[in-house]
């Protein structure tokens, strides 16, 4: 896709805070989890172009928490 202002990413979110993960796993903490928000905040920035020059990219999305 060179030269054709098309950019490709991979998000790598640790578990995502829905209703399904909640009630999957009742015990854990979903405090560490990523919000459904911050998961596309960081999806509208690579959509945006203020990422223009952000292309194949691996990007970790979990607040520095490994689970």
């Amino acid at each position: 896709l060179k030269g054709t202002g098309v950019t490709a990413n991979c998000l790598l979110p640790s578990i995502i805070d829905t209703p399904a993960n909640r009630s999957a796993m009742p015990k854990a903490d979903p405090s560490a989890w990523v919000s459904t928000q911050e998961l596309a905040n960081v999806i509208l920035f690579l959509a945006s172009d203020e990422a223009s020059y952000v292309n194949g990219h691996v990007l970790s999305v979990d607040g520095g928490v490994t689970t």
